[in-house]
């Protein structure tokens, strides 16, 4: 007898369903070799546990007996956590937009049993209504169709997987140019709210990589544009509402276009993105706003979002935008709360953080400080701090949001890249040794027989990785090797991207599948570089890449990297602003900045020097360390260099030419901000 097997799960996604009357089946052979004997068609739903429009669904309809009757009649259901397999995910959100439509979650998807999309959506009201039908009579629709219109079910079938098919084998192109690069941004910069930060319009997303590729376009260029355009845009989002003033840590999205409102969930990836962003315009500009927002995002994801087994830890996806039922309760407040808890410092406090009688949004105040660019004076930060410790330890009390425990492997790759980018930039050796413990912690409990695995959660490791597990954990090995010199995190990340090559590469037509070529219960193998919530594994993969040719002078990785450029290139800027991933991996390819730091590491002469590396705005620096008496590859340009009269010495390398060799701190400081 059919009934609910989503019990014996562990993603908090799927358990959030265990008690739905629908018979829902996890992905699996059992639930298609079941569609197949009963020839029925799937089902399938597919979303994360920190989506509030899932809970709005699943409330609505999944919970209700009449509702999943009619879906159990019909269908073999399916739920997907879309963060545990981002590749079906990507399968079926492509299909959506093939079918014309707009994606997103939750995403409804109706599937042959073979697991073939003819028909689907997003979010379905019980009854018509936000001009979309009544979800009971379209799972009739459906059904009847299915049944009767075989012909019409295959022609959509037919035509979107030869559409997919197509898809995951990009035409390719003759390369790339820094000069298109630079109309590819002058083209992003125009769709830039030059006034409020962000793109144009609402809602407004971090979109942390687009606006690190106008910031690079500033440190190209030097044009004021691209870099007011990156600061208005984090300034706005560090004081405004989608930041949260009290326990630190940006919302997922900002429903308005003034940063006010925020889609409260919080994102493990979100956060990641913007520290490292950050912590590179901080190199340049020493904004302090920048510097505590970067510490208190990590406090927050520290105090909040850490997850282990008893012998070690990583970082949670997510938080809820949701407690108690509404969105955003644990974060609002009334004035007559704050009042009630700051006494005598509530005018002043009221004043900062647009606290008004009748609120700011539905009746309740979403703190912010969007009226103030910058930080104040330190007095009145120092009261306003206190002021907050005051109301965070009243929230603390508070219903809190869920959050999802899964520990994903490309998501703790882009939180431990920051962690060691930031501990670098920063010289806070904790946040360091945090990034290591958590690397650990990848490394122990989601890896088996040498390969990743893409999520862990509940003491199980589970689910094949994708490309961008591996492109991402390879990326926090090289930045974690930079910040400490342990060679051991260049050879893993050596011993994942041979992986990601024996298992994920296209011998034929080139890039990288998001599946591995022993994932087998996926319909076709996407290849994606787009930017869409998280960079794309084929993007990250050519800095990966050109970091290894740099490191290890490996000639084969630099091939590999202009190969994957070629097979994603297009002649049209407008085209390439989707891609800035692809784009900032190849200004990398194009001319990195090697700078070859030779010393111990017990030397005290040797550190101060790195420091002055780590501190400098370069964004496409890489730092090689070497011992002395060792030597890099014939190739680099740096071959031969060793200390100079016995003192730890620093070779700035731009192209194939090192300058003269540097042993004082102070001198490759004024040589670096020249670059």
């Amino acid at each position: 007898m059919p009934r609910n097997l989503l019990d014996l799960e562990t993603s908090p996604y799927l358990l959030q369903h265990k008690d739905n009357p629908v018979h829902w089946h996890p992905w699996n052979d059992d639930a298609l070799g079941r569609a197949r004997r009963e020839n029925k068609p799937i089902l399938l739903s597919i979303g994360y546990a920190a989506c509030h429009w899932c809970h709005v669904m699943a409330h609505e309809s999944f919970e209700n007996e009449a509702i999943a009757a009619v879906m159990n009649e019909h269908f073999v259901n399916i739920k997907v956590d879309r963060e545990e397999r981002p590749d079906l995910d990507v399968i079926y959100q492509t299909a959506l937009a093939l079918l014309g439509q707009q994606g997103g979650w939750p995403l409804t998807m109706f599937l042959t049993p073979e697991g073939e999309p003819f028909w689907g959506g997003t979010y379905f009201p019980p009854t018509a209504r936000y001009g979309r039908p009544g979800f009971p009579e379209l799972l009739h629709g459906i059904a009847d169709t299915y049944r009767t219109q075989a012909d019409k079910v295959q022609q959509n079938v037919v035509a979107l997987r030869d559409a997919m098919v197509k898809l995951g084998q990009p035409a390719g192109g003759d390369g790339l140019t820094m000069d298109l690069i630079d109309r590819a941004a002058t083209i992003a910069l125009r769709m830039v709210d030059p006034h409020r930060g962000g793109t144009s319009g609402a809602p407004k997303f971090p979109q942390p990589t687009f606006f690190k590729f106008l910031w690079r376009a500033y440190r190209r260029s030097g044009s004021s544009l691209f870099g007011e355009a990156v600061r208005v845009t984090l300034d706005a989002m560090c004081q405004g509402g989608i930041y949260d003033h009290l326990g630190g840590g940006f919302a997922r999205y900002s429903t308005d276009e003034d940063w006010l409102v925020p889609h409260f969930e919080k994102m493990l990836y979100d956060n990641a993105l913007l520290i490292e962003l950050l912590t590179e315009v901080w190199q340049e500009t020493g904004s302090v706003l920048y510097e505590t927002r970067v510490a208190e995002t990590i406090d927050w994801a520290l105090a909040e979002m850490t997850v282990g087994d008893g012998e070690g830890y990583a970082f949670a996806s997510a938080l809820d935008a949701d407690s108690e039922g509404e969105e955003g309760r644990f974060y609002v407040w009334d004035e007559a709360e704050i009042d009630s808890v700051l006494g005598t410092d509530s005018p002043t406090f009221k004043a900062a953080y647009d606290v008004m009688a009748h609120g700011n949004w539905e009746g309740h105040t979403i703190l912010n400080r969007r009226r103030a660019p910058t930080l104040g004076a330190p007095a009145v930060e120092s009261k306003l701090a206190e002021c907050r410790g005051r109301l965070k330890e009243v929230r603390d009390g508070r219903v809190r949001p869920q959050r999802d425990d899964k520990v994903l492997a490309d998501w703790n790759g882009m939180m431990i890249a920051a962690l060691a980018a930031a501990g670098a930039a920063f010289d806070r050796p904790q946040w360091i040794t945090t990034a290591a413990d958590a690397f650990a912690f990848v490394c122990r409990t989601m890896t088996a027989e040498g390969r990743l695995r893409h999520s862990w959660c509940a003491g199980q490791a589970r689910h094949p990785a994708v490309i961008d597990d591996y492109a991402q954990m390879a990326r926090a090995a090289l930045l974690l090797y930079e910040a400490t010199a342990d060679a051991a995190y260049l050879h893993q990340a050596e011993s994942w991207v041979a992986t990601a090559d024996a298992r994920h590469w296209d011998g034929d037509a080139g890039g990288y599948y998001l599946s591995a070529d022993d994932t087998t219960d996926v319909i076709t193998r996407s290849k994606t570089v787009a930017d869409n919530a998280v960079p794309p594994g084929n993007g990250v993969m050519v800095e990966v890449l050109v970091r290894l040719h740099c490191l290890t002078g490996e000639e084969a990785y630099r091939q590999r990297a202009e190969d994957l450029v070629r097979v994603f290139s297009a002649q049209s800027p407008e085209h390439l602003i989707n891609m800035p991933s692809l784009l900032n991996g190849f200004e990398l390819l194009d001319g990195p900045v090697q700078i070859v730091v030779v010393g111990t590491r017990d030397d005290d002469r040797t550190q101060p020097l790195e420091r002055a590396v780590h501190e400098a705005s370069l964004p496409r620096r890489i730092l090689v360390h070497l011992a002395p008496g060792t030597d890099l590859p014939a190739g680099h340009p740096a071959h031969g260099k060793d200390m100079v009269d016995g003192a730890p010495t620093a070779y700035v390398c731009v192209g194939a030419t090192c300058r003269l060799p540097v042993t004082d701190p102070e001198t490759l400081r004024r040589e670096l901000q020249l670059l």
